[in-house]
């Protein structure tokens, strides 16, 4: 079946689909969850916000090493070690007694999380050429977002009440993303096509695959930016369904509100990923994406009413499709390509998770000072990304060839 020429769609599908239900599903739950979690665990705001931004720390540091582990035993093994370790390890959370024991679990799911993640986009960039790479991406994309939207829509208000309590929602969610092993393992590590001639993808030596990343300047600039966008998603992400709640929304209005967000994203992720392939240009779709990101979030921090739905409307319209845009542009970077994809998706990774980790506390904190000031912060974020993506190059036009070097 991988010689038939739609393979390439199979894995894709199925990369998304672990994305969505071994990643999305079981990470977004948490924050519609906070409610039983607090009452379950007496925690405060500040000790909620550690909970959902703590397993970025460990990511941090895990995001460059999983890359090049990737880039060294094939993306096949490691997302099967990545899938059944991370449902293990997010099933245990069910079992977590206080808040240190719930933030321990967590710790150890986020080091373990980007074994999954940076696997599923080396398997795009092997697969998909340039011409294609935006829509894949976006799809790859569209499976976190797919996850977001039903964590936040079913966990809560469906899975929950039917299963007996948030403890019993993550035993399931671990169960469920354990299955995602069972595919997996009947499929075979991607081809890379050179001149015709398909061959297995080179084995690059770790320190080699780092040292060569840790060199591009580019590399480093998409980084900060994509901490400007982690940083506000996640934070966006983690306090606007305790925000609404807070200032009197119904429950099933407040995590419908986080819903519009991700089903918002899920709408349009394709669609821009569509328009990049075509305009050939990516760097010049971020500088229309991320402005409008910045705009939609700094609006939470002083509309109220309907005009909340309509600033949650224009920040989904682009949340998810930036993050795809620019991790194709890290993998078509000058330098890159399918060869170092792993490790440079993974070194990115780094600066996503630092935004991960250090956005949510620093928002909840300054919702002491006002609770829409958080939203502010989140929408500087993404200023700053857009300033650091100004002094970054275009690098190769996409459908450009070009050699990359290879390993000695």
């Amino acid at each position: 079946m991988n010689d038939h020429p739609n393979y390439k769609w199979y894995i894709l599908i199925l990369a998304s689909l672990t994305t969505t239900f071994v990643i999305g599903v079981p990470a977004v739950s948490l924050a519609v969850l906070f409610k039983e979690i607090i009452d379950d665990l007496h925690l405060n705001l500040v000790q909620v916000g550690l909970i959902w931004s703590i397993g970025s720390l460990p990511a941090i540091f895990t995001s460059p090493l999983s890359g090049a582990v990737i880039d060294r035993f094939g993306p096949k093994r490691v997302m099967l070690a990545g899938v059944f370790l991370v449902a293990l390890t997010a099933g245990l959370r069910g079992v977590a007694t206080s808040f240190g024991t719930l933030m321990g679990i967590i710790v150890v799911v986020g080091g373990l999380v980007p074994l999954v993640i940076n696997s599923s986009y080396k398997v795009c960039g092997i697969w998909f050429p340039p011409q294609q790479l935006g829509r894949a991406n976006s799809i790859l994309t569209m499976g976190m977002g797919l996850g977001a939207l039903l964590g936040a829509l079913l966990s809560a208000t469906v899975i929950s009440p039917w299963l007996g309590g948030w403890r019993h929602v993550m035993f399931f969610y671990g169960v469920l993303a354990a299955l995602f092993c069972i595919p997996w393992a009947f499929t075979r590590p991607a081809p890379q096509t050179i001149e015709g001639k398909t061959q297995e993808p080179a084995a690059i030596p770790m320190r080699q695959a780092l040292t060569h990343i840790a060199k591009l300047k580019n590399i480093w600039l998409f980084g900060i930016t994509l901490l400007g966008i982690s940083g506000c998603i996640q934070g966006l992400s983690g306090y606007l369904s305790l925000y609404l709640k807070n200032l009197g929304w119904p429950a099933v209005q407040a995590d419908g509100a986080l819903s519009l967000l991700s089903a918002t994203g899920l709408i349009f992720i394709l669609p821009i990923g569509w328009v990049s392939d075509r305009l050939r240009e990516r760097k010049k779709m971020l500088f229309v994406v991320l402005p409008l990101m910045a705009v939609g979030t700094a609006l939470l921090s002083v509309v109220n009413g309907w005009l909340v739905w309509a600033a949650i409307i224009l920040t989904g319209i682009v949340n998810s499709g930036a993050t795809a845009l620019l991790l194709a542009l890290v993998i078509e970077s000058d330098g890159v390509g399918p060869l170092y994809a792993g490790t440079a998706v993974g070194f990115v990774m780094f600066f996503f998770q630092l935004g991960n980790f250090l956005s949510p506390p620093l928002g909840n904190k300054l919702a002491d000072f006002a609770p829409g000031l958080p939203f502010a912060l989140w929408a500087g974020m993404v200023v700053i990304g857009i300033l650091s993506l100004v002094f970054a190059n275009s690098g190769r036009k996409i459908g450009e060839v070009k050699a990359e070097p290879q390993p000695l």
